[in-house]
């Protein structure tokens, strides 16, 4: 019982004190308290008391620590709405400034007291205020930026004021140098690439032909119209003494008398047609010869195959069907060539033959065939970006 009411006396003790230094025990009672305080009882209890001490004087710190915070917050707080109504009445004062500036420029610029600002008195305002010709043309964009009316002058609420004015100009010209400098690459751009072309048409020679090249082109064509009168004996026979008959069988003597004739004009043209230094209407042609007289084998061959299976079965085939199919092969192929002679002499690639011709343009080089570094590019390749270019067109 004396040891618990000496414990109990020292939490009185503590429970008293409103700091940790007014916890003092009295000299009468400390060593009946340093005896109780050796028992496991009482000094569970005296640890219990201590904690709670030490958290008071913690939970007291901290209170005027968060004080304190709050004031300085309150304290920046009105700091900073001071600064803003300090910056607004300066941006206030500056804004009144800045208007009555614009007013007397205004009253300067107007000389003839109407109100406004016409495109002729800015002009001139603005050239007297900055010392320096301005083109009509920046000073025209000038007065469609400011100019929101859109009446073709300047009233009071528009005038912006010399400041904004020179700035603007100054934009204006960087623009204008910009646009220039573009404009000075593009065209050294399109000089660049009509030389690469100019080049590239030497090369393969695909200019306008000469008068030289139109009746150079339309000798390929003798080939084939050669090779067809086998086809043509009928009619040669009935008009012997027609003069172009005549000229046409001496032409064809002549053709026969080389040996391999067929053969020999079907190297040369195939070998020369691949020549870039020719006209491309001259190669054109020859390839378009070569193409005819290739055409013409396939008749004769239907011919003979009609022939070999009707005369197996018995059946002969009339003498006059045969010349009629003759006769139409024939004619066909004289079309054909007057069409090509005709074109060709008039520089113009005879490119309208059925099959044929498409053939031959696939062949046929040309400058369209090489891109802007001189690679060549297939057809098909070639029309795919074709195709994309005027989709490209089309959507802007």
């Amino acid at each position: 019982m004396k040891l618990s009411a000496i414990a109990i006396t020292a939490a009185m003790l503590c429970m008293q004190t409103t700091t940790t230094d007014a916890f003092t025990i009295p000299t009468a009672h400390r060593a009946s308290f340093k005896a109780a305080a050796r028992t496991p009882q009482v000094s569970s209890q005296f640890h219990s008391i201590k904690l709670y001490s030490s958290s008071s004087s913690s939970s007291s710190s901290n209170t005027d620590q968060q004080v304190k915070a709050d004031d300085e917050i309150e304290r920046l707080q009105s700091m900073a709405a001071k600064l803003r109504a300090e910056a607004s009445a300066l941006e206030a004062d500056r804004a009144q400034e800045l208007a009555k500036a614009a007013e007397n420029a205004f009253q300067k610029f107007d000389t003839n007291k109407d109100g406004e600002v016409t495109f002729d008195e800015l002009k001139a305002g603005l050239e007297k205020v900055l010392k320096t010709e301005l083109p009509e043309k920046r000073v025209r964009k000038l007065m469609e930026d400011f100019d929101v009316s859109g009446d073709g002058a300047l009233q009071l609420d528009e005038f912006v004021g010399m400041d904004k004015f020179r700035n603007k100009l100054e934009a204006l010209a960087r623009e204008e140098k910009k646009q220039a400098l573009d404009a000075a690459k593009e065209a050294q751009l399109a000089a660049e690439k009509a030389v690469l072309a100019q080049a590239k048409l030497e090369l393969i020679n695909d200019q306008a032909p000469s008068g030289k090249d139109k009746i150079l082109s339309v000798l390929p064509y003798l080939f084939p119209l050669m090779d067809s009168l086998q086809f043509g004996r009928f009619l040669v026979m009935e008009n012997q003494d027609n003069p172009l008959v005549i000229a046409l069988a001496l032409l064809y003597t002549l053709y026969r008398s080389i040996p391999f004739s067929g053969f020999v004009s079907f190297l040369v043209l195939n070998v020369l047609s691949g020549n870039p230094g020719l006209n491309r209407l001259v190669r054109f042609n020859m390839q378009q010869a070569i193409f005819l007289d290739i055409a013409l084998f396939f008749p004769g061959l239907l011919a003979a195959v009609f022939t070999l299976v009707l005369g197996g079965a018995g059946v002969q085939i009339p003498p006059g069907v045969t010349e009629l199919g003759s006769d139409v092969i024939f004619g066909t192929l004289l079309v054909a060539v007057a069409y090509c002679t005709v074109s060709s002499l008039l520089g113009v690639t005879p490119n309208k033959l059925p099959l044929i011709s498409k053939a031959v343009e696939d062949r046929t080089l040309s400058a369209d065939m090489f891109d802007d570094v001189g690679t060549f590019i297939p057809r098909d390749q070639r029309k795919n970006d074709d195709d994309k270019d005027d989709k490209k067109k089309d959507d802007k």
